[in-house]
């Protein structure tokens, strides 16, 4: 069994990172070849690989699309540009890398790493250039923060299928430990560690600022809507009204997040509804392939659940004593590297580890943050976050590697390590 799940993860790399297939496709390939070897039946093997599809699409996609819903609004409104020279205001120009980590880790909470990169970088590669400091340390702070969010909270897909799937976890827990775990990681990998980056060679893109012709919106209003969604759902854990839990409810969350949105930064400053039904599809367009390629890891996730890889990981480490988060760390973090999805890391892992969670009586709410954590460790050549990275920011691959994989790593260590520190207390 393990040499065929070696031999398939090593076919799923070569399919995404050297010949270029669409991960989708990829998934299902591998899922298909995966099956066929360990003898599952072709019913067997066609249900799991619907089953996978279906039953974690279903579980967080209307996360996804009310998500990147809310990012094209903020996107559109200039929120980002109003936080980011509100922030630089205030803590100046030489506290600018602290200011963009700040600014990274507001707007990383309700958006998608990618949708977040794509709207901060030009303001950070921006703003390096005008004030003449090192885009590299400039931006890393703000990179970490981004790739934190994503890794430990919800409502990011891989931390809440964490949180919705294994049995006990309380989404406001998670992200109340989370935001925890995130301090110091932001201020170890990014801040920190940043500062080594003051000299690092690069050659970023050019980004020229156009003047916005609509008026911009106020700060207490950019950042009402960017924490709207993270205040809903943090009630979770504060109350136990009927009224409350409902309106905490992820989905519901946001919802009512982007109905604020569009009204907040869109219908009341005059823009048309019919521009921002527009940008709604064009959001849904967007994050299209990330559906896919999520909904390909539920396949390749439920062969491997029918395969019972969950038991074998758990006689294997029967009588191990190795702490179970760990465990769980490292199960992500080989995914992870194999992969080079955290997400892809995160959802699968949560299949792999539930005999485990059910043997150990481990506080799931932890494991759900040992798995995010493990999920963005070593990010390299077979990871878009790492092409992102070198492109925007005009790095070397080498420097690359000395740079962003480094962060990723570092806040995967830390956030591991945070997650054992809380283990111990509680």
């Amino acid at each position: 069994m393990w040499i065929l799940i070696i031999i398939s993860i090593l076919i799923l790399v070569a399919l995404i990172s050297v010949l270029k297939i669409q991960p989708f496709i990829s998934f299902i390939i591998v899922s298909l070849f995966l099956g066929v070897a360990n003898g599952l039946s072709s019913t067997t093997l066609i249900d799991a690989i619907q089953k996978g599809i279906g039953a974690t699409l279903g579980s967080i996609i209307v996360i996804i699309v009310l998500g990147a819903m809310i990012g094209k609004m903020i996107a559109k409104s200039d929120a980002t540009t109003v936080i980011a020279d509100k922030l630089v205001a205030v803590l100046g120009p030489k506290r600018l890398p602290f200011a963009f980590m700040i600014i990274g880790f507001i707007v990383g909470l309700p958006l998608f790493y990618s949708v977040a990169f794509l709207l901060l970088v030009p303001l950070v590669l921006s703003t390096a250039k005008r004030h003449q400091i090192n885009a590299v340390y400039l931006g890393v702070p703000m990179l970490a923060s981004l790739s934190i969010t994503q890794g430990f909270l919800p409502p990011h897909p891989a931390p809440y299928y964490l949180a919705s799937n294994l049995p006990g976890a309380d989404i406001g827990i998670i992200l109340g430990i989370g935001i925890l775990i995130s301090l110091p990681a932001m201020l170890i990998a990014g801040w920190l560690f940043g500062k080594s980056l003051r000299f690092l060679p690069n050659e970023p893109m050019n980004f020229t600022s156009e003047e916005n012709q609509q008026q911009l919106p106020s700060f207490g209003l950019c950042v009402f809507v960017l924490l709207l969604p993270v205040l809903l759902i943090a009630l979770h854990s504060f109350s136990s009204n009927k009224i409350v839990l409902f309106l905490s409810e992820p989905i519901v969350a946001l919802l009512i997040s982007l109905l604020a949105a569009i009204y907040l930064i869109g219908i009341r400053r005059g823009i048309a509804w019919q521009d921002i039904q527009v940008w709604l599809l064009d959001a849904v367009k967007e994050i299209s392939p990330l559906m896919l390629t999520i909904g390909g890891a539920g396949a390749f996730k439920e062969i491997l659940q029918a395969m019972h890889l969950g038991d074998e990981i758990l006689i294997l480490t029967a009588d191990s004593t190795i702490n179970p988060l760990i465990i769980a760390w490292l199960i992500a973090a080989a995914l992870r590297i194999v992969t080079g999805s955290s997400t892809v890391a995160g959802i699968t892992t949560a299949g792999l580890i539930l005999p485990i969670l059910a043997s150990t009586g481990m506080n799931p709410n932890l494991l759900a943050l040992s798995i995010g954590s493990g999920s963005l460790v070593m990010s390299h050549v077979n990871d878009t976050g790492f092409w992102l990275f070198k492109e925007y920011f005009g790095v070397s691959i080498k420097d690359s590697l000395k740079s962003w994989t480094v962060m990723e790593t570092i806040i995967s260590v830390v956030g591991l390590l945070g997650v054992l520190v809380i283990d111990h207390f509680i």
